[in-house]
């Protein structure tokens, strides 16, 4: 029988990671975090379906780029240092994980 722990939890996970692109990223977020206050707005005026869908799919899309440009910087940064450590294994298999979740 298999242990409920995942291969994603045995993986070392340092407690911080300075982003490189850190201001790249919160501007995105800023700017997501005003779609979905817009979103609500429009709800709360009661506006057209379509047109809030429209500003959904922009959301999801915003937030697609912000995992992308976060994946670039695991994959180049943290992958790259447990490759280089002797633990790419674990590194890929965690990666491998989130980009599962990604795929869906």
């Amino acid at each position: 029988m298999k242990s409920s722990t995942s291969k994603a939890a045995v993986c070392h996970t340092p407690p911080t990671v300075v982003q490189p692109d850190k201001e790249a990223l919160i501007r995105r977020l800023n700017r997501v975090e005003g779609q979905v206050r817009g979103v609500n707005k429009m709800i709360l005026e009661d506006r057209y379906c379509v047109d809030i869908l429209n500003q959904v799919s922009a959301l999801q899309s915003a937030l697609d780029a912000v995992a992308m440009l976060l994946l670039e910087n695991h994959t180049h940064g943290c992958m790259q240092g447990a490759i280089k450590s002797g633990k790419g294994d674990e590194a890929i298999d965690e990666l491998m994980t989130v980009v599962r979740k990604f795929a869906r």
